[in-house]
């Protein structure tokens, strides 16, 4: 698939999107409803994420509350929870699901740290993937004599900018994660 350099700028903008939505799942040992939110529960027949099942709020830094619409998906939604490995035990008293929030030991923190870097080297093969087709999408139309050589330089640098600059975003977004993350 071609991709010009202008298209280009819009594929990164989202890489790094998904980056800060991948890292805000990744727990800093506070409360935060984006660690539940989309982990999907089996109710009414199908799969669905409990930020549609249910109220999640936050009842202070080390507790999170789920309060489902319908009291009888509680249990799969408890479920899901439990399956979905993310170090939380949720307490069932009925009505509502409490998610107690526990501290990070620094073994923890530096694995979540371990974690959020494979997730940011995923971000940056992206932003080469896409750099790569539009240097394929140039040598085409540099080969149908559609682009002259002077303009496949100047698109080829403004490109190589782009990369560079969205390359210190990821970055940017990495460290402020890292810091949250090993902040006690």
């Amino acid at each position: 698939m071609r991709i010009t350099v202008e298209q280009a700028e819009q594929k990164f903008s989202e890489v790094a999107d998904h980056l800060q939505k991948e890292l805000a799942s990744i727990r800093a040992g506070r409360a935060n409803p984006k660690l539940v939110e989309d982990i999907e529960a089996t109710v009414y027949g199908q799969k669905m994420q409990i930020k549609q099942l249910a109220n999640i709020t936050v009842a202070d830094p080390t507790l999170l509350i789920i309060q489902p619409w319908d009291k009888n998906a509680l249990p799969e939604i408890k479920k899901a929870v439990e399956q979905a490995e993310i170090g939380i035990n949720p307490i069932s008293d009925g009505d509502t699901l409490r998610l107690p929030i526990p501290a990070l030991t620094e073994e923890r923190r530096l694995e979540y740290v371990k974690i959020m870097k494979q997730k940011v080297e995923e971000a940056r093969i992206t932003v080469r993937q896409v750099r790569k087709d539009v240097l394929v999408g140039l040598d085409a139309l540099k080969k149908d004599k559609t682009l002259t050589e002077d303009d496949y330089t100047t698109k080829e640098k403004q490109l190589q900018k782009n990369v560079d600059k969205w390359n210190e975003k990821l970055e940017k977004i990495a460290e402020d994660k890292e810091s949250e993350l090993l902040t006690v």
